[in-house]
C-alpha cells in the first residue's frame, strides 16, 4: 500500500474518533477545567460539592457573551442554625474562571444573588455555595454562546 492509502486510512480513523467523542454523553465531559477545578477546591478547602440547593438561571443560548444575566438561588430557611455563608460563580472555559463571590447572612432572609458575567465562548456555568454546617452544595448549567465576550 502506497504512503497515500496509509494517510488516507489513519485521517479516516481519526475522523471516525472524533465522531465517537464528540457523541459521548454530557455527563462523561462534564469535568471541570483544571483552573476551575482547583478554584472550586480552594474555595472548599478540599471537600467535594454535592448536588442540590442550588439553582442556576440563565440564558440556555447568549447572544451576546459580553453581557449574560445570571441569578444563582440557594434553598435555605437563612437561621442563624441553618443559611447560606457564601456562594462562588465560576466560569469554566473563561481566561480566570472565578467569576464571583457572594457573601449571606442569615438577616438577608433569603439567598439569592442577580448579576451579570462576560463568557468568552459556549461553556459551563458552575455555582457552589457554602452552608453554615461547613457543607457545601452546587449546581451547573451549560450556556452556548454566539458571539465570544472576552477573547472568543
Amino acid at each position: 500500500m502506497t504512503s497515500m492509502g496509509m494517510r488516507r486510512r489513519h485521517l479516516l480513523a481519526a475522523a471516525a474518533g472524533m465522531a465517537v467523542v464528540t457523541t459521548l454523553p454530557r455527563a462523561a465531559g462534564a469535568q471541570m477545567q483544571a483552573a476551575t477545578a482547583e478554584a472550586v477546591r480552594k474555595a472548599t478547602g478540599g471537600k467535594e460539592p454535592q448536588e442540590g440547593r442550588v439553582t442556576l438561571r440563565l440564558p440556555p443560548i447568549a447572544e451576546n457573551g459580553n453581557t449574560v444575566p445570571i441569578t444563582v438561588t440557594v434553598d435555605s430557611p437563612m437561621t442563624a442554625a441553618d443559611h447560606v455563608k457564601t456562594v462562588w460563580i465560576f466560569a469554566d472555559k473563561n481566561p480566570t474562571p472565578d467569576v464571583a463571590t457572594f457573601h449571606f447572612t442569615p438577616a438577608l432572609g433569603r439567598a439569592q444573588a442577580d448579576t451579570r458575567m462576560r463568557l468568552g465562548q459556549t461553556q459551563d456555568v458552575i455555582a457552589v455555595a457554602q452552608m453554615s454546617d461547613g457543607s457545601f452544595y452546587m449546581a451547573r448549567t451549560e450556556v452556548k454562546v454566539t458571539i465570544g465576550g472576552c477573547g472568543g
